[in-house]
């Protein structure tokens, strides 16, 4: 099965000579791509609310345990723009596989991990597996299975779905094999999953190969600038900012800041087309993605290590801390799609994000005896708020740009928000080793990811009412 997935030839990946159980809307391929997409999700989240066990397990320190976050959500990141020529290159189905098969293989070696070193170093694997190779082939996947427009539509919804389950799950389950088998497993039942995947995957006929082009520089200076600047703010705050290799580190960051800028300006195919951030629209809903993603993946990092380690709670009891926060989360989409729908997307957007903040805001009031479920209760509003602006902040965000340009911007979105994500664990992981204690951190975290939504809530009130396009990118 796996030889047959991974060896398909150039020519075997035409749609039309498939086998007919996997054409026109084969729940096959959904459940393969569904399977692929909630296991991406699912590890962001998962880990978190095991950290406090993994670090009294492997040792480390408070930047080793942002590193274990980090470690996936940074190359996750940094190779998504690439991500979607690889799959066009490769094929579909071929990137798919080869990239379940090393997710499924990191995922073990997370698992066996001896000591804190590997951890990150096979977290760093699985960031790699998830974006290169299995984020934009299951959609592509989906893009093949389904050819009909309105059953691909309907397929696509479904597929989000194993995001948001994954997002809403991840914390408790999460909590609850940490608990009760041990942290080790919340990587091992990866396993399972992933070959399941495979053998649905193994009745999809091949994908077309299709010409693109990779850039080479765009890539490695991208994933030196987020290493680099991800190094420094984790190390800085843990060792002081004066330390010679955290100047270092920030410095190479921006040497490669500058010279990813000047390869995306002058390149023949970058990856990132600088001209898309001619449009309003689209440069805010970028800021408004980081934003969103600082706020609600800082936000379960700090409160994961605060229920555990300021609380005593069980790494169960904590998971069960983040129902209220994300129950919710699908019935906000779909509200949030009718609100934008009868009243632009403007509206839920600014809502959500003032609905977050109002959230963060609240937070600031917990102490060190406040009533944990107060405490569930308070978080609420942060998962709401970007519940409601994202189908939103998704929808303006495509409706901006030419429809060639459809996919490199969603890419651009996904990968602001997964930068947002692991800057936020950086920077709030700082503050609550350099603010002198613990609730001083978490509330100076806080007030910043509060403050962001604020500004950006600002900004999206700027926008076009309508969302049009403002410029042309």
């Amino acid at each position: 099965m796996l030889k047959s997935l991974l060896t398909s030839s150039p020519t075997a990946g035409v749609v039309a000579a498939g086998p007919q159980r996997s054409r026109d809307g084969s729940p096959v391929v959904l459940g393969a791509a569904l399977l692929g997409f909630f296991l991406i999700s699912l590890d962001a989240l998962i880990v978190t609310v095991a950290l406090p066990d993994i670090g009294r397990s492997l040792g480390g320190g408070m930047s080793g345990l942002q590193w274990v976050v980090d470690g996936y959500t940074l190359m996750f990141a940094a190779l998504m723009l690439s991500a979607g020529a690889l799959s066009d290159r490769v094929g579909a189905r071929r990137a798919f596989g080869g990239g379940l098969v090393l997710f499924a293989l990191a995922s073990a070696a997370c698992g066996f991990a001896p000591d804190l070193g590997m951890l990150v170093a096979a977290r760093l694997v699985q960031g790699a597996a998830a974006a290169v190779m299995m984020m934009p082939a299951s959609l592509a996947l989906v893009r093949q299975g389904f050819p009909d427009q309105a059953k691909r539509a309907r397929a696509i919804a479904v597929w989000t779905v194993g995001g948001a389950v994954a997002v809403a799950v991840g914390p408790v389950l999460g909590g609850a094999l940490t608990a009760t088998v041990g942290w080790r497993w919340i990587f091992f039942v990866n396993l399972p999953a992933g070959l399941l995947a495979l053998a649905l995957l193994a009745r999809v006929p091949a994908s077309p190969r299709l010409p693109a082009r990779l850039d080479a520089v765009g890539q490695v200076t991208a994933v030196a600038v987020m290493g680099a600047l991800t190094y420094g703010v984790i190390e800085g705050g843990d060792e002081g900012f004066g330390r010679p290799l955290v100047v270092v580190s920030l410095l190479v960051a921006a040497a490669a800041a500058v010279a990813f800028l000047t390869a995306q300006a002058k390149g023949a195919h970058p990856m990132l087309p600088l001209p898309l951030f001619r449009s309003r629209v689209v440069a805010v809903s970028l800021v408004v993605g980081f934003m969103l993603n600082a706020a609600y993946y800082g936000g379960v990092f700090i409160f994961s290590l605060y229920l555990q380690q300021e609380r005593g709670q069980s790494a169960l009891h904590a998971g069960v801390m983040f129902i209220p926060m994300t129950a919710l989360v699908a019935v906000v989409n779909l509200a949030s799609a009718r609100l934008a729908a009868r009243f632009g997307p403007r509206v839920p957007m600014a809502a959500g994000q003032l609905v977050g903040t109002a959230g963060l805001v609240a937070l600031l009031t917990v102490g060190p005896h406040t009533d944990v479920w107060t405490v569930a209760g308070l978080m609420v509003p942060v998962g709401l708020g970007g519940a409601l602006t994202v189908p939103a902040l998704t929808a303006m965000l495509l409706d901006a740009v030419p429809a060639d340009r459809a996919g490199t911007a969603s890419a651009v979105l996904n990968t602001g928000r997964q930068v947002g994500g692991a800057i936020a664990v950086a920077v709030f992981g700082a503050l609550l080793t350099g603010a002198g204690t613990f609730l001083a951190g978490m509330r100076w975290s806080m007030l910043l990811a509060a403050a962001g939504l604020v500004l950006t809530a600002a900004a999206t009130l700027t926008l076009p009412r309508d969302g049009h396009r403002d410029a042309k990118a």
